[in-house]
């Protein structure tokens, strides 16, 4: 998602965090936003100013005084630039002095001044973090309706420290609190999306399983999108290495049983299904409980069909809106079109990965989407982000009350 045309304003406080800030920076610029970057003193001694002018491409402030009289105000000037300010790393002593109206330096005075939204993203020790004074500050920042991403378990600075809470949020998690305020919305409020991503696994001993190459991006795209437009979404997922998605209820599964196993106790209460997960077609007839050691024949793996989850769940549907995917080598479109009707959906998504820009793990995806009563519409290669806003645009006419528009899809 591009954030083009934003404007952010970063205040980085004295924590070894600072360093991840400039990964932060980097971020936000690749995605085409307009970023300027403040400092406090104690920062300085983490991240020179030099570093984040570079990354941000414009002046760094370090100072509320300047020998130029004419920028005496330039935190009034940040305040009213900026579309959000976030605080990355959010120091104990920041967010103590956000939390009483302190504004002692450039960063906590334009915290005070500005009218944009703020996010605070802590960074500090576990025992600080712990400390009832802390968490009684951010209960107070948060009553006053300020944003936190809050800090995760995981390898302090220092091994004398081990492991711990306090340690800075991912890159990726502080974005998504970002697209969260810029781009969110509520369209989708009181909306139940349930979402299926990723391979599943099927066993053949302790040790092998039969997979496909499905990374879950697509689905993962679909769920934050749907996420950003104020839905409750579910996200069942199979193996994966993506991040999580904050607000997202993640289930994770690893079989095509479990898959279905877990959908069942959530489809009732959906409104829309996107059925983006790559399952299974078959399943060894039997998991040996011991790793089948290579020998000089040749074996024979024996096979049965899985459960048609898409199949079964037509049987049920009612208010519940269907967009499957066919991922196809050959006669696409008419795989496709016999995959929509046969499973009673309303959508469904083509894509064939041998296409250049739709291939296994790749972050764009060329798709066709098609439908009962419409011609079918075909996509340029695209984010795979950009592909899931179209695919909720279209089902989103089959969520609206009135029976003539959804008919008219």
């Amino acid at each position: 998602m591009s954030f083009g045309q934003k404007q952010i304003a970063i205040g980085v406080s004295g924590g070894i965090a600072a360093y991840k800030a400039c990964e932060f920076v980097r971020e936000l610029k690749r995605r085409g936003a307009a970023v300027r970057v403040a400092m406090t003193r104690s920062a300085e001694n983490f991240v020179s100013a030099l570093t984040f002018a570079t990354l941000s491409e414009n002046p760094v402030v370090t100072s509320l005084f300047n020998s130029n009289a004419a920028e005496g105000t330039a935190h009034i000037d940040m305040a009213r630039w900026c579309d959000l300010l976030v605080l990355c790393p959010a120091t104990a002593n920041l967010l103590a002095k956000s939390a009483m109206g302190i504004a002692d330096d450039f960063v906590t005075t334009t915290i005070l001044a500005t009218d944009s939204p703020v996010i605070f993203c802590p960074a500090m020790n576990s025992a600080m973090w712990r400390k009832p004074v802390v968490q009684g500050n951010i209960a107070s920042l948060k009553e006053s309706g300020y944003r936190f991403v809050e800090p995760e378990w995981g390898e302090l600075a220092t091994r004398s420290e081990g492991l711990g809470w306090g340690r800075l949020a991912t890159i990726p998690r502080i974005v998504q609190a970002v697209k969260q305020v810029l781009t969110g919305t509520t369209a989708w409020a009181g909306k139940k999306v349930l979402v299926t991503a990723g391979p599943t696994r099927e066993a053949i001993d302790p040790v092998r399983f039969i997979t496909n190459h499905s990374t879950a991006k697509m689905g993962f795209a679909l769920a934050e999108s749907a996420k950003l437009r104020g839905a409750d979404v579910t996200l069942i997922a199979g193996p994966n290495c993506l991040e999580k998605i904050d607000g997202v209820t993640h289930v994770e599964i690893e079989t095509a049983t479990q898959l279905n196993e877990s959908i069942d106790k959530v489809y009732a209460q959906a409104d829309l299904l996107l059925m983006a997960a790559a399952v299974s077609d078959y399943k060894p007839t039997k998991i040996a409980s011991h790793k089948l050691k290579k020998s000089s024949s040749d074996m024979v793996l024996e096979l049965k069909r899985t459960e048609d989850i898409l199949a079964s769940l037509a049987k049920k549907k009612k208010h519940c809106v269907h967009v499957g995917f066919a991922l196809e080598t050959d006669n696409e479109m008419e795989n496709a079109a016999a995959k929509l009707l046969k499973k009673s959906l309303d959508l469904i998504v083509l894509n064939n990965p041998l296409q250049p820009g739709a291939a296994f793990g790749g972050d764009t995806n060329v798709v066709t989407i098609l439908s009962r009563n419409q011609k079918p519409e075909k996509l340029p290669k695209l984010s795979k982000t950009e592909v899931a806003e179209h695919i909720l645009d279209r089902a989103e006419l089959f969520m609206r009350p009135s029976v003539e528009e959804a008919v008219a899809v």
